[in-house]
């Protein structure tokens, strides 16, 4: 058996192995093929906490981007514009992070994107890993990153048995990508090292046999890491919601207040399920969002009997006429379920 070598006493072996790799397999993403920092600012925000293939194929990367080519865009948007422009990624806190750091780029640097680290590091909603990546890939800048795929390969190679999401195993993950990144390639190892664990190392049944570092992985175990806090599980949850449509008036719609956190989202009005049990069922569906598994059950009801919300001044109720729909930002489970139901309507 080969004796396994530690990545700390030959950094430049273990980073040329990676880039080399990386030169034969990378996938042609829009977002490497730009060095803009804005447009990799964007792509970092939405793979924050969605897959890559739903950032690609349904085209929210080149249409967000095409919409907002530069922070100056974005900076002057209205919410329903920039919730409209982000419906489908969800977790619509990241795009009004996104406006806040545009609205600092256009004042605190005269509406061009900061170069030196420290600065990217100071916009709002931006944190270490997603400064390391805008710096690293925009401007070739040597900074260390550690995402979930970073995290995963150091674990295992280092076969680390603690938790890498507390305060120690953090800094720990953290310790290793300064010590292991290349001063020489930046941009092109810190996007092998992600390559890799997308491609390689993934979470579930690593490609070992294919793996051009396992020398220097030490692990014998890999599906077994990294170890975090046992996931939460999965609550269950209904929601009883109105479907009201008039001639005269169009659909009645609801708005959430801004505590919450779809706010500013349009959706069908919600109500008890002792509201909607004596009407017609008309649509049964669900949806997943975070650890929580949405059974939604929307009910017809008459325009003129509709019953009343319990947090009546913590909503905003309006009708919409089906032409105003299209332009509404809406969730999307609500936006299909509309769909559904206008289908049938119409």
């Amino acid at each position: 058996m080969t004796k396994k070598r530690n990545a700390l006493d030959e950094p430049q072996k273990f980073q040329r192995a990676l880039v080399d790799w990386f030169e034969q397999v990378a996938k042609p993403y829009p977002w490497r093929q730009t060095t803009d920092p804005w447009a990799i600012l964007i792509s970092e925000i939405m793979l924050q906490q969605t897959q890559v293939a739903t950032v690609l194929n349904k085209g929210f990367f080149t249409n967000f981007l095409k919409k907002f080519p530069t922070p100056k865009e974005l900076a002057v948007a209205s919410e329903a514009e920039i919730l409209s422009a982000w419906e489908g990624l969800g977790y619509y806190r990241r795009v009004r992070n996104l406006q806040k750091a545009a609205i600092a780029i256009c004042e605190d640097h005269g509406g061009k994107f900061p170069k030196l680290h420290p600065e990217i590091l100071n916009l709002p909603g931006v944190g270490r890993y997603t400064a390391g990546a805008v710096a690293s890939f925009a401007y070739d800048d040597p900074q260390p990153i550690v995402d979930a795929n970073v995290a995963r390969i150091f674990s295992r190679i280092f076969d680390f048995k603690e938790r890498v999401d507390t305060g120690g195993g953090t800094k720990q993950l953290w310790q290793w990508a300064e010590a292991l990144l290349s001063n020489n390639y930046p941009r092109s190892y810190n996007s092998a090292l992600m390559e890799h664990g997308q491609q390689t190392c993934t979470n579930k049944s690593p490609k070992c046999d294919a793996c051009v570092i396992s020398i220097y992985c030490h692990t014998k175990s890999p599906e077994l890491l990294p170890i975090k806090k046992s996931a939460k599980k999965t609550v269950l949850v209904d929601e009883f919601a109105l479907f009201a449509i008039d001639p005269n008036k169009g659909i009645l719609l609801e708005q959430e207040s801004s505590k919450n956190r779809r706010a500013g989202m349009w959706k069908l009005p919600l109500r008890k399920y002792q509201q909607t049990e004596a009407l017609p069922l008309l649509l049964k569906t669900s949806y997943a969002i975070t650890h929580h598994k949405v059974s939604l059950r929307v009910y017809q009801a008459d325009p003129q009997r509709l019953p009343k919300a319990d947090n009546q001044s913590e909503l905003i109720e309006q009708w919409h006429s089906l032409t105003e729909l299209e332009n509404l930002p809406m969730p999307s489970p609500f936006r299909k379920a509309l769909n559904v139901l206008l289908e049938d309507y119409i």
